[in-house]
């Protein structure tokens, strides 16, 4: 088994950045989920209630962080701040966040359509993984809850092998995608080594609505999550993937190889 695919997502529900290598950082890979959307109570923004955030793409240059969408001039932002916090909320969790400011807010509000800032997650800021899947200490910055998700090629050849026309993976949003494997095989792993680097893997991943978004276009179609629920549904959720928890940092590269450590 082998890693096939790397990918980081530096502002939250927007547009993958696929990468061959990546450093660990200290809430997952370096700049996943750094930056996050919010409205005017402080609360993230989503693809969930806005596709058109899938649109967003976003590409590192020189210390910058370049910021594009159909329509609309490049922005270009640090990729270090410091100075004003503000709170920046994520489902339950109240975190302290940079206001990355007033040009920023602007160029995404008049993409939106709605009132929206970008806000950055402090290098100094804790914000700690649910305790009943992970120890004191583990962290993630804006992600939903775990700092890497993990799913095999094979499993979505699965799923393709039942759609009318199939779909990219990502629509799925992983930081790791493994090949080499039989479809949903991860369901079983409990820790695995990729290169130096053990992950134990915690909790299956929920799906919600985003898979039925087309990346491409902001289209949703209802079959992708139809589908799903035909044969991925346990206690009236889907589920599609596997959460991970790193015990190790290091540097990651696709071709890697992956090895089992624990099963269920």
């Amino acid at each position: 088994m082998t890693l096939s695919q790397l990918a980081i997502y530096p502002i939250k529900s927007t547009a993958q950045v696929s990468l061959d290598n990546c450093k660990m950082g200290a809430f997952g890979l370096d700049m996943d989920r750094r930056w996050m959307l919010i409205n005017n109570e402080g609360y993230m923004l989503t693809q969930r209630k806005h596709p058109k955030m899938c649109l967003i793409k976003s590409r590192f240059e020189a210390n910058q962080l370049v910021i594009t969408a159909p329509g609309m001039e490049q922005l270009i932002i640090p990729t270090q701040y410091s100075g004003e916090l503000i709170s920046a909320t994520v489902w339950d969790d109240v975190c302290n966040a940079h206001n990355c400011g007033q040009q920023a807010a602007q160029w995404f509000s008049h993409f939106l359509g709605i009132s929206a800032r970008l806000v950055y997650f402090p290098h100094e800021e804790v914000r700690q993984v649910d305790l009943d899947y992970a120890k004191q200490g583990n962290k993630t910055a804006f992600s939903d809850g775990f700092p890497y998700l993990l799913i095999s090629q094979a499993s979505l050849d699965d799923l393709n092998s039942r759609l009318a026309a199939p779909v990219d993976m990502r629509r799925f949003r992983p930081n790791l995608v493994i090949n080499g494997t039989e479809a949903f095989a991860e369901d079983d792993w409990k820790a695995i080594r990729i290169g130096d680097i053990t992950f134990n893997l915690v909790k299956p991943c929920s799906r919600c609505v985003i898979p039925s978004i087309d990346p491409e276009t902001a289209k949703k179609s209802a079959e992708v999550v139809k589908t799903l629920a035909g044969y991925r549904m346990r206690e009236n959720k889907i589920y599609f993937g596997q959460n991970l928890i790193a015990e190790d940092a290091g540097k990651l590269e696709v071709g890697m190889e992956v090895e089992i450590l624990d099963t269920c």
